[in-house]
């Protein structure tokens, strides 16, 4: 029994990987504050955002159906897993068992920017972001490729308790069990 979970674990197939990280700001409305956050995440990601429109209006907050309110960039490969780094570093490379899904995925925000190495500009101002991992592994693609499209078998995906061993593994990081508040 032994014998065969390290012969799975050094299966280079079954390696964990960072298949993708998304960033998220959400300004809530558009104009001079939302361009103002495309160019702190061009900064960081060194890539252009993508501007997220509303997708209804919601008279309370002031927002209107398709109306820019967010940017998000989404980072790859080695840049991901830097970037990744600076976000953990901010959060104390602590986080609760509800920030992970059950497809393997993880995700948190942070308050400030500014904690991720980016130097202060008033003219800027300060935001806070949403980081969104997912996790994968080697072989994945066959799912989502055009010609012969195959199916990822159960134990190939990437669980929720894989995710948390792969995190506590990799970054040293320590997972609280928490329950999430219900919002009354």
């Amino acid at each position: 029994m032994v014998a065969d979970s390290t012969k799975k674990d050094a299966n280079p197939m079954r390696e964990i990987v960072v298949k993708k990280l998304c960033i998220n700001i959400c300004v809530g409305e558009s104009g001079d504050r939302l361009t103002r956050a495309s160019k702190v995440l061009e900064q960081l990601c060194e890539q252009t955002p993508v501007l997220s429109r509303a997708k209804l209006t919601v008279r309370s907050f002031g927002i209107r159906r398709n109306e820019k309110i967010s940017c998000h960039c989404t980072v790859r490969g080695d840049r991901a897993a830097e970037l990744l780094e600076k976000g953990l570093k901010v959060k104390e490379f602590e986080l609760k068992s509800y920030n992970f899904s059950n497809t393997g995925s993880f995700g948190f925000g942070i308050n400030e920017h500014i904690d991720l190495g980016i130097k202060y500009d008033p003219s800027t101002g300060i935001y806070g972001m949403d980081f969104y991992v997912v996790l994968g592994r080697r072989g994945e693609r066959v799912s989502q490729r055009k010609h012969k499209p195959g199916k990822v078998g159960a134990a190939h995906r990437v669980t929720k308790e894989e995710a948390m061993k792969w995190f506590e593994k990799t970054h040293d990081g320590i997972i609280f069990q928490a329950k999430k508040k219900k919002s009354a």
